[in-house]
């Protein structure tokens, strides 16, 4: 090993937007001359990238780092987490859990190579907590990325954060707000990755219908999802472009025609939905209705050629009713999604 480098173990939690996020602190250790190993024992510096979105995956995020603490065994090795839980619980980690070196918030972890320089290491202390109060980094192409998982299939994420109030939904606070990049540099990303080989791209975000939303609501002047399908489906080397997560009300008819027409794109519609009843879409403050609902689902069908349709439903939200939850099943049935998961409501 290079003079004043460290061997660096990454675990990773969470969702593939989190996923992302590791394949960029990976990129960036590297880049600084670090090396990477797969066993914890051998590593230097531990880094957890957490995941805070419900309690489960809480719990998950600090069993993970207690369990990476007891490596740290007096040799001198550091401990640093990142990600969602670093970001909301940045100062009960920091006295709950003295193991832990640094704690870098979900839009902090550009921080990560310098946290681990030789200087940090004997002296020259940063903060243990770096936690930016309102997330505003998103990466772009040129960032360095060592991507895990399958060769030939890899996670694009096309925007950060989210401006939606839903009354279930910690992402707001976690992520901050919604940030978009910009087509020609998704693209550029895109082209770069169809060169090493990957053949699926899949676009993520927390709400990818509205992308680029943050840039203005007028779509003749700002970047929308419509148009970036049609720069992807020309990049040389992709095959299918997936796209994971889109809220139902702001699904237009551009992009409609865009999904059906493209080639590309693969025909499968991941949309949320939550609920069906209007009293209960009012509590979750989806922002729209059953109606606007219904007419997605029945305009997806009847435009795009042989559409497999994914959803998921929150039962047990505060203020749910048996009558609710009942027309929720019934709406279930009638639908008769391709796919559809159910999840209980956690706090």
């Amino acid at each position: 090993m290079a003079s004043g480098s460290s061997r660096i173990y990454f675990v990773s939690l969470g969702c593939p937007k989190n996923q992302v996020d590791t394949e960029l602190m990976l990129g960036q250790v590297q880049a600084a001359g670090h090396s990477l190993v797969d066993a914890p024992d051998d590593a230097d510096v531990i880094v957890v990238n957490t995941c805070a979105f419900i309690d489960k995956a809480k719990e998950e995020s600090v069993d993970t780092i207690l369990e990476m603490a007891q490596f740290k065994d007096g040799a001198g090795k550091k401990l640093v987490v990142t990600g969602c839980l670093a970001q909301r619980y940045a100062d009960e980690l920091a006295k709950d859990i003295p193991e832990i070196d640094h704690i870098l918030g979900s839009s902090d972890f550009p921080s990560i190579a310098k946290v681990l320089r030789p200087q940090a290491k004997k002296g020259k202390k940063l903060p243990v907590v770096q936690v930016t109060e309102t997330p505003a980094y998103i990466y772009d192409h040129d960032a360095p990325r060592v991507r895990i998982g399958q060769g030939h299939s890899a996670y694009v994420k096309i925007a950060e954060g989210c401006d939606r109030p839903c009354s279930f939904c910690i992402i707001p606070k976690l992520r901050g707000p919604q940030r978009s990049r910009q087509i020609a540099d998704i693209t550029a990303e895109v082209a770069a990755l169809g060169k090493q080989g990957v053949r699926e791209v899949n676009l993520i975000a927390q709400d990818l219908t509205r992308y680029g939303w943050d840039a203005g609501s007028d779509a003749a002047s700002r970047p929308t999802l419509a148009n970036l399908l049609r720069s992807l489906g020309k990049v040389d080397g992709i095959d299918w472009i997936r796209l994971h997560y889109t809220f139902p009300s702001a699904f237009d008819d551009d992009l409609i025609d865009a999904i059906a027409s493209e080639p590309k794109v693969v025909k499968y519609i991941d949309v949320p939905l939550q609920h069906i009843s209007d009293a209960m879409l009012k509590r979750m403050r989806r922002g729209h209705s059953s109606r606007i609902t219904r007419e997605l689902v029945k305009k997806l069908r009847e435009r795009i050629d042989n559409v497999v349709l994914r959803t998921t439903y929150i039962v047990g939200h505060p203020g749910e009713t048996d009558a609710e939850f009942d027309e929720l099943c019934e709406f279930v049935a009638e639908a008769k999604f391709d796919r559809a998961g159910a999840f209980t409501y956690w706090i």
